[in-house]
């Protein structure tokens, strides 16, 4: 596949003859056979494996978890025309033929996940042959099985199917592997995680930013809360929660996110994405694919604190919904940490205010190029993993304090629900305004099968009132909006044609 399954970019294959002097791999290539050879080549291994992940958040989870669900969507921009690769995300009219798409978003995840997996399975082929301090080789080893297990489950959760790839790819042929089921990728997460979680450290002893046991065993529970294995995600949620290192910060909201130089990786923090502001190739841009458009450089300023603003045109993205701004309970301080607005004097609207994305809009100093970090797994969310999964086990009363722990950090009291029923929703309305804009909410509407439910009406509410949702005066949504409610997506069309199995 065109990843090929990424013949690891970092990493070039040698290829190898059929006599003995040609099994020796040249001298002056880079290969597996001459890369390998100490403990810094695996550390920069690894930190290769975690490279896609900056292009991963930056440029697409949003679109793909975030704008595909009720709480953010576009405000269409017709000066500037279409862009359909994001649109039809967000409208729920993704082109799809014999379960294949040519989706932009879905082509580049799909490859992004699979370059993880390349690096990751070349490091796990080759580190238990080369001697070098135990610790180190099962702290390297163990964040490779992770970023591993990590992308195929976004790959399962995205698709539903996928082929499963455990050793490195070293021609075409091989990449063609038939397409393993659901339950086959999810034993496989399963495996890497658990494994990942006995060899990582803690977070206390990590170096900041990279994985630790707390962020492999966070994930089991997530995987555990989609398979409901409920009893299985009690424990390993719990185990995070006992372990002492991690904490929610009570000073404010606000301050869970990191700045663009500063506050990473802080005590609420379970994995995160690092961003760094400069000239390395490091910096993110995401908040400027959240601004809504056309905004002259006056109207930006106040927003990002840059030193040069520029005025943006193009489609803005990932805008709040009416939805989600509605869903905020009187008093919950997330709502203004989360929300503002800007007036937008080019708008073609009557009405020129615009909701936007608060929660990342940090202060940088040049334009388009910021550190602020991404949070993927937080503690507040690993209460919530452990409060739903006792709910799903019909304690509610046992719930109700993990709830109430991050509750009461937004400034609310504590919930009344006592009912399993009532408690369950009231897990899940907390999970929305808790994790906003954090690309949960796609995930959560398939794993609880709300997508009728949930979109459905939704759709319904925009193509009724497209001024509410930011539409120029007199523009409709699409003829095809909210008509493809599948819970996966179509494997990309540009991958369909190297592979029979698709």
């Amino acid at each position: 596949m065109k990843t090929k399954i990424t013949i690891i970019a970092l990493l070039v294959i040698a290829t190898t003859g059929c006599k003995k002097f040609l099994d020796v791999p040249p001298e002056t290539a880079l290969s597996s056979a001459t890369f390998f050879t100490k403990e810094a080549d695996f550390q920069q291994a690894v930190n290769g494996a975690y490279a896609p992940l900056r292009t991963i958040f930056n440029d697409r989870s949003w679109v793909l978890g975030e704008m595909h669900s009720d709480n953010t969507y576009y405000p269409r921009n017709i000066l500037f025309g279409a862009v359909d690769a994001t649109e039809n995300v967000a409208d729920f009219a993704l082109p799809m033929s014999n379960g294949v798409t040519t989706n932009g978003h879905v082509l580049n995840q799909y490859r992004q996940d699979y370059q993880i997996i390349a690096r990751t399975n070349q490091i796990l082929a080759t580190i238990d042959d080369i001697e070098f301090d135990a610790t180190s080789k099962n702290n390297l080893k163990g964040q490779a099985l992770f970023l591993r297990a990590f992308a195929y489950f976004e790959l399962v959760r995205y698709f539903g199917k996928a082929p499963l790839h455990l050793t490195p790819v070293t021609n075409r042929q091989e990449a063609a592997l038939p397409l393993a089921t659901a339950d086959e990728l999810y034993a496989q997460v399963e495996s890497d995680a658990k494994e990942a979680a006995q060899l990582l450290p803690p977070k206390s002893v990590q170096e900041p930013g990279r994985v630790t046991s707390g962020t492999a065993k966070t994930l089991l529970a997530d995987l555990y809360l989609w398979q409901k294995r409920w009893s299985d995600a009690e424990t390993v949620a719990r185990d995070v929660v006992t372990s002492a290192e991690y904490s929610l910060i009570t000073s404010g909201y606000e301050d869970v996110f990191s700045t663009s130089t500063g506050n990473k990786n802080n005590k609420e923090s379970v994995f995160e994405i690092q961003f760094m502001e400069g000239s390395a190739g490091y910096n993110g841009s995401f908040i400027y694919n959240f601004l809504p458009r056309p905004m002259t450089s006056t109207e930006l300023a106040p927003i990002t604190g840059t030193s040069n603003p520029q005025s943006l045109s193009g489609e803005g993205n990932n805008i709040p919904t009416p939805d989600i701004i509605a869903a905020y309970e009187p008093g919950d301080e997330r709502k203004d940490a989360s929300i503002a607005y800007v007036t937008l004097s080019q708008s073609l609207r009557t009405n020129k205010v615009y909701p936007y994305i608060k929660k990342f809009a940090k202060p940088h100093a040049l334009h388009g190029n910021t550190g602020t970090n991404w949070p993927v797994y937080r503690y507040a969310e690993v209460l919530l993993f452990l409060a739903e999964a006792l709910n799903e086990q019909n304690k509610p009363l046992d719930a109700a304090p993990y709830l109430n722990e991050v509750r009461d950090r937004a400034g609310l009291g504590s919930t009344t629900a006592t009912s399993q029923t009532d408690m369950r929703d009231a897990i899940y309305q907390e999970r929305r305004v808790e994790l906003a804009f954090e690309n949960k909410r796609w995930f959560d509407l398939v794993r609880t099968d709300r997508i009728q439910s949930v979109i459905v009406p939704y759709g319904n509410r925009v193509k009724a009132n497209p001024l509410d949702y930011y539409y120029p005066d007199g523009a409709v949504p699409p003829n095809n909006a909210f008509t493809i409610l599948d819970p996966y997506y179509g494997l990309p069309a540009d991958e369909s044609a190297l592979t029979p199995n698709f």
